[in-house]
């Protein structure tokens, strides 16, 4: 049986991040990106975080929030579906909660330990769900979503942003 949630699991506009996630186990992926993302970030200057690679786009330290904050909200929405909250979730839009936050007048180093301790959070959440859990069904922004599928987007999403960071920020 495959752990990668069928099309049928999520909201349309999310399989660019799950198409970006093979067929794996979804803890390890997830842990091991947690290694890969803080050794890839661990040595960017401040210099570097406040960089944006055009007028209008988002400097790295927004990146990096914008990762995390999207990783809690995610994380929200799949511990809600897999405890069996059969209430409608909203969606959000990405350029409002980014106006409201103050990324950049944050050290990088703290943005990395955020995105760290969140990652920890969504792991240990995920090692407590039971079988059944995974392919618990709920509403978000008007679609129907499983537990799993918001874990392969949550790895998709970060993968699609460091593909960026790599090609934009860190060249």
């Amino acid at each position: 049986m495959s752990n990668r949630p069928t099309q049928e699991e999520y909201n349309p506009h999310f399989d660019t991040y799950v198409r970006l996630v093979e067929d794996v186990n979804i803890q390890e992926f997830l842990a091991q990106a947690l290694q890969s993302t803080t050794e890839l970030l661990s040595g960017v200057t401040e210099e570097q975080g406040n960089y944006r690679y055009a007028p209008g786009k988002w400097s790295l330290k927004e990146v990096l929030g914008h990762i995390t904050d999207n990783e809690r909200i995610m994380g929200y929405r799949l511990l809600r579906i897999a405890r069996g909250d059969r209430t409608p979730l909203s969606g959000y839009d990405q350029d409002e909660l980014m106006s409201g936050a103050s990324f950049d007048a944050c050290s990088f180093a703290d943005l990395l330990e955020d995105y760290a301790a969140v990652r920890r959070s969504t792991l240990t959440l995920l090692k407590g769900l039971s079988d059944e859990a995974w392919t618990r069904s709920g509403i978000v922004n008007d679609n129907p979503s499983t537990v799993r599928a918001w874990a392969y987007i949550i790895a998709g999403h970060e993968i699609h942003h460091l593909n960026i960071v790599r090609d934009k920020y860190l060249k």
